[in-house]
C-alpha cells in the first residue's frame, strides 16, 4: 500500500495553515497534520478524492 506523497502532503498542510490564519512557527504541527489526515484517508480508500477531508 502506498502512502501519501510529499506533494500531497505538502499541499494540505499549506490548505490548514491557511485555514488557521497562517500563524508562523508551526509548521510541524500541520505537516503533521495532513500527514495523519491523508494516512488515515488512504485506509478508508479516499486519498485519491482530493484533500478535502
Amino acid at each position: 500500500m502506498a502512502h501519501p506523497t510529499e506533494e500531497q502532503i505538502r499541499k494540505r498542510a499549506f490548505e490548514l495553515w491557511e485555514q488557521a490564519g497562517k500563524p508562523e512557527g508551526r509548521e510541524d504541527e500541520f505537516w503533521n497534520q495532513a500527514q495523519r489526515e491523508l494516512q488515515g484517508a488512504e485506509e478508508r480508500g479516499d486519498l485519491n478524492k482530493g484533500t478535502d477531508i
